[in-house]
């Protein structure tokens, strides 16, 4: 019998001996209280009312026990949201049936084309079959993702959209069993054969800030925001001809990377209360999970979460969407996240578990560029997708740090915050402003507040040469860190230092591309350094998609401009990318595991760019594991990986025991001396503190036709004997399965410093399939 339901043999009197020690309420707040996994098949009204007597044990009436249930989860995750005091939170976590207990918080938020066709022609491969736009039907192995059904958790979405049309498409699958949740603004007919499914998921937000102030966000599926709009685009948009951002930049034809996929959606982001609360969501734990439990629960075969923690990343067993993913990676759905925008600094990287596929940012090989000409007739290019243009003239030039008024601290004059610039020392200018504090496009609209004629927004040093386009709402134009020195220099030794900004214009095939995004967040995995965190990259820079018509492009409150697809970066924009092919993947492979599918894109993924050369970093700098994981993502090369590397919900269980202590499904009790943390069969190696040597063993999988026998070749990182038997690999049949030993020996000749990072590879080869494992190694 489940020790869960075991506890639930005792009469509910012998509860209620908790519930004198409360009768004065202290402050209450959201709490997940986990259970593990449903065992057995109960009915969702016998599993509520066991999380019902659960938390009757802890309040004082069974009727105030069934008001402060926000959720109870019931598809596959065993537990609930609950409005409780620590102290009653702190009485159920030491439950012998809870797994842990911990506060639902307002710690998460979204991490906020061209870009498929870059893909297709960055491997050179379009000749096999793999084909990405729907109007191109060439035989494929993928069928565009048809049929396979992509969960969205997200901020809703925007239905009408040409994007999201369902003509043509077959009756939705028999298997699904998910729902179109109706409310404000979108009835059930908005659902279709694309978009076969919709819910939102509310209750933990409104039980931290109150009711949903409806005239920013719509109480419903529907997306008032635009981002959950753009992902879900990217993931499985139809093919759209002629479409552009606002000022016709980026024209032509809009396609998501499986477009003939169907779409779930799941509403889990909303506004956060304040002056603009267009500009920010939040997205609450206990409605995430929830999302995932019902996305579970509905049949879809991946999930899609541009959605990280903010600041430090919560602790593997306290992580609502790690928690809802290791359930979902149970039933082989794959799991999709966004890594963050918080780079370049080291160590800034979320969603670190391995049972999800953590995907870092890079651009593409598209630019918006504008030539601005200053006084002394130094051309600088640019880069903007605003429509606004300047009348070709020279205008004075000034930099903000000298237009600030009197009070603005010292380290933020340059930035044009909010009320910073004079408008008396601004007006009729182009102004020169700092990235850093603050959001780039509300600069902008600072410089037009002032009176200026048009903005250039300087890169920090941290940015480098990267420069993310907006829709301003005047001229202007972004430039790199090195061109805004030049321009900052220009003005300290001009007496009258004058400019002129020219037409910007959509162009194709930059070089070198593509690079890694200076926002990406970088590793090492903080949690657990014996797994390497991202996994993969993928485009993130500067990515048009779908939108929605509620939000303006920048969504600053003031900007009242309406556009269908808009063009925005971030680690957001590469996770539907790597979603999308997880969907082909799905449907060339419908029975390959979730570790499997993450094991053919990690395994086949490019250390090189576009032109042969290594992948740089937006600062000029090569990349590294730390920055792109495996490397950036291949997908033609994905369907054909050769080998895989694959792991079980058991494996993850065991990887939880030793890498945090906590037992995380009551069935599979911890071992007493659990292996460590990379003895996962993951694609890749990590190993922090080596001070000697040690083995790993790996196991692969041969899902090749034919016989094959490969060879082993090692990059040895530096300072790290790096030996792997057996050196070579036969396979006669599909799904035979090989292991190997790696062994890493310290032979440092010049002591490092505990804690260095070092990188190496491992591949096996056999003569067709490249199947490459980075290596990571910091020394103790």
């Amino acid at each position: 019998m489940s020790p869960f339901l075991s506890s639930f043999l005792l009469p509910f009197c012998l509860f209620s001996f908790f519930s004198f020690s409360f009768s004065s309420k202290p402050s209450h707040k959201v709490y997940i209280v986990y259970l593990g996994e449903h065992t057995g098949s109960y009915a969702a009204e016998e599993i509520q009312e066991n999380h019902h007597g659960l938390l009757f044990s802890v309040k004082n009436s069974e009727e105030e026990a069934r008001r402060s249930i926000l959720y109870s989860y019931k598809n596959s995750i065993n537990g609930f949201a609950a409005l409780l005091s620590d102290e009653e939170a702190e009485i159920l976590s030491a439950r012998e049936e809870v797994i842990s207990a911990y506060p639902s918080e307002a710690k998460w938020a979204p991490h906020t084309t061209r870009s498929w066709e870059f893909l297709t022609d960055y491997e050179g491969l379009n000749q096999r079959g793999f084909g990405f736009l729907e109007n191109d039907w060439q035989p494929s192995k993928a069928n565009h993702g048809k049929d396979v059904i992509v969960g969205m958790l997200d901020s809703g979405i925007w239905p009408e959209s040409k994007s999201f049309s369902d003509e043509g498409f077959d009756p939705v699958p028999a298997r699904w069993r998910g729902i179109c949740e109706t409310g404000q603004s979108f009835k059930a007919s908005l659902c279709n054969r694309k978009i076969i499914g919709a819910r939102y998921y509310i209750k933990s937000y409104e039980a931290y800030y109150g009711s949903l102030n409806t005239s920013y966000s719509y109480r419903s599926p529907r997306d008032g925001d635009g981002h959950g709009t753009h992902t879900s685009s990217t993931v499985a948009g139809r093919s759209v001809s002629n479409v552009s951002a606002l000022g016709g930049f980026a024209y032509g034809t809009v396609s998501g990377g499986a477009p003939l996929a169907r779409l779930a959606v799941y509403k889990v982001c909303w506004p956060i209360p304040g002056p603009n609360p267009n500009i920010e969501n939040t997205c609450f734990e206990a409605d995430m999970l929830a999302a995932i439990d019902d996305a579970i629960g509905d049949g879809v075969d991946v999930l899609s979460i541009s959605i990280g923690s903010i600041g430090d990343p919560p602790t593997f067993a306290k992580d609502g969407i790690a928690v809802g993913a290791l359930h979902a990676a149970k039933r082989e759905i794959v799991v999709v996240c966004s890594a963050g925008n918080s780079g370049p600094k080291p160590a800034t990287v979320s969603n670190l578990v391995p049972w999800i596929i953590t995907v870092g940012a890079s651009s593409i090989d598209r630019a918006f560029t504008a030539e601005i000409k200053l006084g002394n007739n130094v051309i600088v290019t640019g880069q903007t997708v605003t429509p606004y243009q300047l009348e070709g003239k020279d205008y004075p030039l000034i930099y903000a740090g000298d237009a600030a008024i009197a009070g603005t601290a010292a380290n933020l004059t340059g930035q044009c915050l909010p009320n910073s610039l004079s408008p008396e020392k601004v007006k009729g200018k182009i102004v020169l402003c700092f990235r850093g504090t603050g959001l780039r496009a509300e600069k902008g609209q600072e410089v037009k507040r002032a009176g200026g004629a048009a903005i250039i927004l300087g890169n920090a040093i941290a940015n480098g040469n990267e420069v993310p386009v907006d829709a301003h709402v005047l001229p202007g134009a972004g430039v790199s860190a090195s061109d805004a020195t030049k321009i900052l220099i220009y003005i300290n030794s001009s007496s009258n230092p004058t400019a002129s900004l020219g037409r910007a214009r959509t162009v194709n095939g930059i070089k070198p591309s593509p690079s890694m995004a200076q926002f990406s967040s970088r590793g090492p995995n903080v949690l657990e350094p014996n797994i390497l965190k991202p996994d993969i990259t993928a485009p993130g820079l500067n990515i048009l998609a779908a939108w929605s018509e509620s939000s303006s492009p920048t969504k600053l409150g003031n900007d009242k401009r309406k556009v269908k697809y808009n063009i925005i970066s971030g680690t957001s924009m590469s996770c539907p990318h790597v979603s999308a092919t997880a969907v082909l993947l799905k449907s060339i492979y419908p029975h390959w595991s979730s570790s499997a599918i993450r094991s053919a894109m990690m395994t086949t993924a490019t250390l090189n760019n576009a032109q042969g050369g290594p992948l740089m970093n937006g600062d000029g700098t090569t990349g590294g594991p730390f920055d792109f994981g495996s490397g950036h993502v291949r997908p033609i090369h994905a369907a054909d990986p050769g080998l895989v590397y694959e792991a079980s919900y058991q494996d993850y269980l065991l990887f939880m025991c030793s890498s945090t202590g906590v037992q995380m499904d009551f069935y599979y009790p911890c071992p007493k001396d659990p292996a460590l943390p990379y003895a996962l069969n993951y694609p890749s190696v990590a190993v922090s503190r080596l001070n000697d040597t040690v083995s790993i063993f790996r196991t692969v999988t041969n899902v090749a036709q034919g016989k094959s026998q490969y060879r082993v070749s090692i990059d040895n990182p530096n300072g790290i004997l790096v030996q792997i038997s057996p050196k070579s690999l036969k396979f006669n049949d599909i799904g035979e399965k090989k292991s190997f030993k790696i062994v890493l020996k310290d032979k440092r000749t010049v002591m490092r410093g505990n804690g260095t990072y070092v990188a190496g590879s491992y591949t096996w080869n056999d003569g067709v399939h490249l199947v490459r494992s980075p290596i990571v190694v910091s020394f103790g």
